[in-house]
C-alpha cells in the first residue's frame, strides 16, 4: 500500500503496497562486497515481477519495467519535495509569456546507438503522444495547442495561460524519432531493446532479475558512480535486510530495529512526506455540508496521536492549510496561526457541532430529536496504516459521544465509491506533486466537482466556491513567485476556515539506502530528490551518488 500516496502525484495513478524481495545476483566481474553483490554493483529493489519479469521497456505503457527510469530522461526532472527542477536533455527554460514557454534542448547528447539526439526529437515525441492518446500518460495534451523546434530550440504554444503546465512539460521523457518512426503500434509495443539518451542501458535480462550496464557515452557519465544496477524480481522484506541491498522502497515495522539494526553503520532509511491522509467529507450530504460540522470534526482529533498509531511515529499529523511539511514550508501563510496545525480542543469542538444542531445528552452527542450523531468512514481494505489511524479517529469521536462505523471494500471498490462520490466520510490523500498549484487545483477545482455517480478524478468531496476557482485561475498565469505566494496565502485559508478535507497525517516514502557502497543518498540534510524507487529522480539520485 505504501507506494499508493506518491503514485497519486503525478496523473492521479493509485497504486497497491509492494513489499519488495529478492533473489542472488551475481555475472559480475568485480570484487565481491561480500553481501552478494560487487562492490561497483548498485543491488536495487524498486522493481518488483507478478511474479517474474515481463520484457517490457515501453516508457509510455502502463506495465513498463521500472529500469526505465534509468534509461530514458525528460527535459528537466522535478523534485517532488520542493517542486524545483533540474535541467536534463533541456538546458533550460524560458516562460516567454503565460500561454508560451521555450526550452534549449542540450548539445553533445547521443542516443545509446551513437545517434545525435536534436530537437527533432523532443517534438517527434510531444506529436507521437497526440498522435496515441494512449501514450500521453501525463495528460500533456490537455495543456498544449502546438509545438516547434528552430535549432536547438523547442517552443510549446499552450492553448490558454498555463503557467503550471511547465511543470507536466518537464517531466514528458523523450524517445529517439529514428527508432519509433519505425513502430507500427507503438501503444502495444514492447521496446525489448531500448534505446535511450540516459545514464544505463539494458545489460542481461531474465524473468527473475535483469541488470543495467552503464552508458559509457552518457553525456554527464563522470558523474554516475555505479557500474551496473541489479534489479531482482522478488523482493521480500526479510533479503532487503540480509542480502545487502542498496537502494529500497518499504514500510518497515520498527525500521531502526529490522533495517538499520542489521547494519548499523551503514544502513539509513528516510521518510518524507507524499501526500496528505485525510478525511474527505461528501459536501453534498448534511451534515457535511455545514461548515461547522467540519470544524467540530477537525478540533475534535489528535493529529500527533493518529499519525504516531498510523505510522508508529515515522510521519507527523499535517496541517489544516493543504501544505505538505517540511516539502512546502517556504509558502506557508504567517497570518494563519501555528502553520496552521490544529490541536485537539473537544470544547471547541463541541462548540462548532452545536451550531451545526448537535449537542451533548447522556454522553452522547445528538440532534435536535435526540437521535445519537453516527459517522460512517471508508477505509480502503488491506491499508493497514490508514486503518489504524482511522481506528484512533474513531476512539477520540466516541469520546465525544459520536458513534463510528468503519466500511472497508476492496481497494477497486474503495477507488470506485470514491471517484463517484458514493460515501459519507472517506479517507483518501491529497497533494505530493511538486506543484503548489496541482496541489491545490486537485484539491479545490469546481471543474473536478461532477454530480454524484460520475466518476471523477480529483476534488472527490465536490468542494464547490466561485471566489476558489478565481484564485485557482489566477494562480494558473501567475509569473512571478510573489504574485503566486500571495494568492497561495489565500488558497491555505480556504482550506483552513471552510476545511473542504479534515488532513490527519502525512503519508511517508519509505526510502531505505544503504552507505556500504554508495554515498550521496537523498535525506532530511540534503533533501535534492525522494527517496522512492519509480520517478524520474532517479536520474538525480544515481547522477550524484558517490562510491564509498
Amino acid at each position: 500500500m505504501k507506494k499508493r500516496i506518491a503514485m497519486r502525484i503525478s496523473a492521479a495513478l493509485v497504486a497497491a503496497a509492494t513489499l519488495f524481495g529478492v533473489a542472488a545476483c551475481g555475472n559480475s566481474t568485480a570484487t565481491s562486497s561480500g553481501d552478494g553483490s560487487s562492490s561497483s554493483e548498485l543491488l536495487f529493489g524498486g522493481d518488483s515481477g507478478s511474479p517474474t519479469f515481463v520484457r517490457n521497456f515501453n516508457p509510455f505503457s502502463t506495465s513498463k519495467r521500472i529500469g526505465i527510469n534509468f534509461m530514458y530522461e525528460p527535459l528537466e526532472v522535478v523534485n517532488a519535495i520542493d517542486g524545483t527542477s533540474t535541467p536534463f536533455l533541456a538546458t533550460g527554460h524560458k516562460i516567454v509569456d503565460p500561454q508560451t514557454i521555450e526550452y534549449t534542448v542540450r548539445d553533445g547528447v547521443k542516443w545509446s546507438d551513437g545517434t545525435a539526439f536534436t530537437a527533432k526529437d523532443v517534438v517527434y515525441t510531444f506529436n507521437l503522444i497526440k498522435k496515441n492518446a494512449a501514450l500521453d500518460t501525463l495528460g500533456v495534451w490537455q495543456h498544449l495547442d502546438s509545438v516547434e523546434s528552430s535549432g536547438s530550440t523547442v517552443t510549446f504554444h499552450l492553448k490558454t495561460a498555463d503557467v503550471p503546465a511547465v511543470t507536466i512539460i518537464n517531466q514528458q521523457l523523450i524517445v529517439p524519432e529514428h527508432i519509433w518512426t519505425k513502430v507500427s503500434d507503438p501503444v502495444k509495443w514492447t521496446n525489448e531493446n531500448p534505446v535511450s539518451t540516459g545514464p544505463y542501458q539494458l545489460d542481461t535480462f531474465t524473468p527473475n532479475q535483469y541488470t543495467l550496464k552503464k552508458n559509457t557515452s552518457y553525456w554527464q557519465k563522470d558523474k554516475v558512480a555505479a557500474e551496473k544496477i541489479v534489479l531482482p524480481a522478488s523482493n521480500k522484506q526479510l533479503d532487503l535486510v540480509n542480502k545487502g541491498y542498496d537502494w529500497a522502497y518499504s514500510y518497515m515495522t520498527n525500521v531502526d530495529k529490522t533495517w538499520v539494526g542489521a547494519n548499523k553503520q551503514h544502513n539509513h532509511y528516510w521518510f518524507p512526506p507524499g501526500g496528505t491522509v485525510s478525511l474527505f467529507p461528501n459536501l453534498t450530504k448534511a451534515p457535511y455540508n455545514d461548515v461547522n460540522f467540519r470544524k467540530g470534526l477537525s478540533y475534535a482529533i489528535d493529529r500527533s496521536k493518529i499519525a504516531k498509531d498510523a505510522e508508529e511515529g515515522y510521519v507527523e499529523g499535517a496541517t489544516q492549510t493543504g501544505l505538505l511539511l517540511p516539502n512546502q514550508e517556504k509558502w506557508i501563510n504567517t497570518s494563519i496561526a501555528n502553520k496552521g496545525n490544529i490541536d485537539q480542543d473537544k470544547s471547541t469542538a463541541l462548540d462548532y457541532f452545536a451550531k451545526a444542531g448537535y449537542t451533548e445528552k447522556g454522553g452522547k452527542l445528538v440532534d435536535s430529536n435526540g437521535t445519537q450523531l453516527v459517522l460512517n468512514i471508508t477505509v480502503p481494505n488491506g491499508y493497514t496504516d490508514w486503518l489504524r489511524g482511522v481506528q484512533t479517529l474513531q476512539s477520540q469521536l466516541s469520546a465525544l459521544g459520536i458513534s463510528v462505523k468503519l466500511t472497508q471494500p476492496q481497494p477497486a471498490a474503495y477507488t470506485q465509491a470514491q471517484n463517484n462520490g458514493d460515501f459519507d466520510l472517506i479517507v483518501s490523500s491529497f497533494g505530493g506533486s511538486g506543484s503548489i498549484f496541482q496541489d491545490y487545483n486537485n484539491l479545490l477545482n469546481s471543474e473536478f466537482a461532477l454530480p454524484v455517480g460520475q466518476s471523477t478524478t480529483a476534488n472527490f468531496q465536490r468542494y464547490k466556491n466561485d471566489d476558489t476557482d478565481k484564485l485557482l485561475a489566477e494562480l494558473k498565469v501567475a509569473t512571478s513567485e510573489s504574485d503566486q505566494k500571495k494568492i497561495v496565502d489565500q488558497l491555505q485559508s480556504v482550506v483552513y476556515d471552510q476545511v473542504p478535507v479534515v488532513g490527519m497525517f502525512y503519508g511517508g516514502l519509505w526510502g531505505l539506502y544503504s552507505t556500504k557502497k554508495f554515498t550521496g543518498w537523498p535525506s532530511a540534510d540534503n533533501p535534492y530528490a525522494p527517496p522512492s524507487t519509480w520517478t524520474q529522480a532517479n536520474l538525480l539520485i544515481v547522477t550524484n551518488l558517490k562510491k564509498a
